[in-house]
């Protein structure tokens, strides 16, 4: 086996902690890379790990490697990328990580046009709603909307994204509209919330005639996928906080109704967001235009049509 896949998998347990998992990174299973940290240990006369049935925790020895070993795997990609850039023949894995929502609809179905245009690059892709740390985990580009709250990241716009609240026509014929923002608490309306373990205080991000202002809403449940709270919405469980291009399909068919339109939701960005140390890799840079080109195009055609029934306000 390669010294540099045993230094890769090394690397990698250290950042996730487990070697199944570092395996499911790498594309092998735990045996191998048990064989493969086995292997290495061998080679530098050390023992780089303490195991017990439940814990894999680096030594002193596994610890003073792992920051060498990352200048190592950082100085390889940093060459091939060179290499990659000089010959106009981008090569290698690219790691990309986006929500549910956009990752859906925008980014996972661009990616086989993305590897037909540059079939040597490996593209990893990981969907979720959670907040993915994106250095621990070893991404490379993050398509998320929000804003960068890291300074040890980069983060390039793609486009402002408007949001809207919206819920069905059953939601409303039970429960009424909101007069204003304040009956959403006032009222205890049913707000459909998303949410995960480890998640930062919630609230919405109203625009009020005063400004932006929080209301710390709330409701019966809440989900950390953002299309099972569309689900719910479109069944009449509850008042959703979505961006605009998610449900247009929705409100065109009338299946939900804009409310409140006079308080929408803060508008958010769609960006893109890598590590420092990934900003002159070519492959890096060309995903991130190609995907910047796709979500412009394919949002922008969403929004193009007018919703087929009026909105709804009190």
């Amino acid at each position: 086996m390669s010294y540099l896949d045993n230094v890769r998998v090394f690397v990698r347990v250290i950042e996730l902690g487990t070697l199944s998992a570092a395996g499911r990174d790498q594309r092998v299973t735990p045996a191998v890379a048990s064989n493969r940290i086995k292997e290495l240990e061998i080679h530098l006369g050390v023992r780089l790990f303490n195991r017990t049935t439940r814990k894999l925790s680096p030594t002193e020895h596994g610890r003073v490697f792992y920051e060498g070993a990352v200048k190592i795997i950082e100085a390889v990609n940093e060459a091939e990328a060179a290499i990659a850039d000089l010959s106009r023949n981008p090569k290698g894995s690219l790691r990309i990580t986006a929500p549910l929502g956009i990752g859906r609809r925008l980014i996972a179905s661009g990616i086989p046009e993305f590897h037909d245009k540059y079939p040597d690059i490996e593209v990893r892709v990981r969907l979720s709603d959670h907040n993915v740390d994106i250095l621990a985990e070893g991404v490379d580009v993050a398509f998320k909307l929000g804003v960068l709250e890291d300074s040890n990241l980069h983060m390039r716009g793609i486009l402002n994204c408007q949001r809207v609240l919206c819920a069905s026509p059953a939601y409303i014929a039970r429960r009424g509209v909101p007069e204003n923002a304040n009956a959403l608490i006032a009222d205890k309306h049913d707000c459909l919330l998303l949410r995960y373990p480890g998640s930062k205080e919630y609230y919405w991000m109203l625009v009020t005639a005063d400004g932006p202002r929080k209301f710390d809403v709330a409701g019966p449940y809440d989900s950390d996928d953002g299309d099972v709270l569309t689900h719910w919405a479109l069944e009449g469980r509850g008042i959703i906080n979505k961006p605009l291009f998610e449900v247009k399909a929705d409100l065109n068919a009338g299946r939900l109704v804009e409310i409140l339109k006079d308080t929408p939701p803060a508008s958010v960005q769609l960006a893109a967001i890598y590590p420092h140390k990934r900003f002159q890799d070519p492959k890096v840079r060309l995903m991130i235009d190609f995907m910047a080109d796709r979500c412009q195009r394919l949002i922008g055609k969403l929004l193009e049509e007018e919703p087929a029934g009026e909105t709804v306000d009190g």
